[in-house]
């Protein structure tokens, strides 16, 4: 599927969260979320850009804006990570990248010129009315917080 586009309605969804129970979009109504897709638990660019969504937590709480993880590790993993590296923010469970499909943050990837299907590092901003306002594809990890606290800055 093709990657979300902005100004497009983001697609509904309910996962399972390592802080219990499960995230709807539809709850999170009148909140900025910020929506981001990562490949794996506890792995370089993935801690690196968990922990720097980390540490913009307070000035993105400031701005109205909701932050959360996505990638297809059970929430036992989740768990761990979000220990480990003192997460203040939800991590979501999608096994089946069903809702990673929806944003098409899943699919063929390039990693040092070989092919493979997988988790695309891509983060969507959507505003308070569930309209996707920025979209993010295949992220470079380093300085990505600031690139979304200025998009949620801009809403």
């Amino acid at each position: 599927m093709p990657m979300m586009t902005e100004g497009k309605k983001a697609p509904e969804f309910t996962l399972p969260s390592s802080e219990g129970g499960s995230v709807s979009l539809k709850d999170l109504r009148g909140k900025t979320v910020v929506l981001y897709f990562y490949p794996k638990d506890d792995t370089p660019g993935c801690t690196r850009e968990a922990c720097a969504f980390r540490d913009s937590q307070a000035a993105l709480k400031r701005k109205g804006a909701v932050v959360l993880g996505v990638s297809g590790d059970s929430l036992a993993s989740h768990e761990k990570f979000k220990a480990k590296y003192k997460l203040n923010f939800p991590l979501l469970s999608d096994p089946d990248k069903a809702v990673a499909r929806k944003y098409g943050a899943w699919g063929e990837k390039v990693l040092y010129g070989r092919k493979s299907v997988g988790m695309i590092r891509s983060t969507f901003v959507i505003d308070g009315e569930g309209v996707v306002r920025k979209v993010f594809p295949r992220v470079k990890v380093d300085g990505h917080d600031q690139q979304v606290l200025d998009a949620v800055s801009a809403l």
